[in-house]
């Protein structure tokens, strides 16, 4: 993406993402809708899948944020050998899944994107998913070089930073985007219901 296209896509989403600098000390919301229609194809102004970068998943093959196109995604940002944040983090990502009727969950994806460039690899991340029974289809595990994942974590809002003992103080986001890649709702914090998301993921399929 070039940085004209970048900056406007910010510019865009600025007023929809909550950037966390500090630990979260509860939960707040965050909601927008797009005014811009997709066509078939190509992104909207503001998409998320207009970024360019190339992501590899936990099986090692190399795709698009746009691959994702098509149904709502539920996201977030997290590195695998986290001990307390994440794994809050990605049960409430999986108690929304349960909490989603048979047929809306076979129509939800599942996102988690590594911030940790070195250590998880495609394979650290397959580990991952096999220890949290993250199920093939559904879920989708992905890393990418430092800059490409600052720039996606900048837009969703999550900030993050390497201590000296090698692992990461980082915001604790939950974003859902709707089928086009735009942000369709946020909850910032770690002590999160599930009914928000599971109501906004029903309304998407209306």
């Amino acid at each position: 993406m070039n940085s004209n296209r970048l900056t406007f896509l910010l510019l865009g989403l600025l007023g929809i993402t909550a950037l966390a600098a500090e630990p979260d000390r509860g939960a707040s919301r965050h909601s927008c809708c797009a005014s811009v229609a997709a066509s078939p194809g190509a992104p909207t102004d503001k998409s998320l899948y207009q970024l360019d970068s190339t992501w590899t998943n936990d099986e090692g093959v190399a795709v698009k944020l746009a691959s994702l196109r098509g149904r709502p995604q539920m996201v977030c940002v997290f590195f695998a050998s986290c001990q307390y944040a994440c794994p809050l983090l990605v049960e409430h990502l999986k108690q929304i899944e349960a909490a989603l009727p048979e047929n809306l969950r076979t129509n939800t994806g599942f996102l988690l994107v590594s911030f940790d460039t070195e250590r998880d690899t495609p394979a650290a991340l397959h580990q991952y998913r096999l220890q949290h029974d993250l199920k093939a289809g559904r879920w989708t595990l992905l890393r990418a070089n430092p800059d490409d994942v600052l720039e996606l974590a900048a837009l969703l809002g999550v900030k993050y930073k390497k201590d000296a003992q090698g692992q990461f103080m980082h915001s604790n986001v939950t974003t859902l985007l709707n089928s086009q890649g735009e942000i369709a709702f946020q909850e910032t914090g770690l002590s999160l219901a599930t009914d928000g998301f599971v109501a906004r993921l029903k309304s998407l399929a209306e």
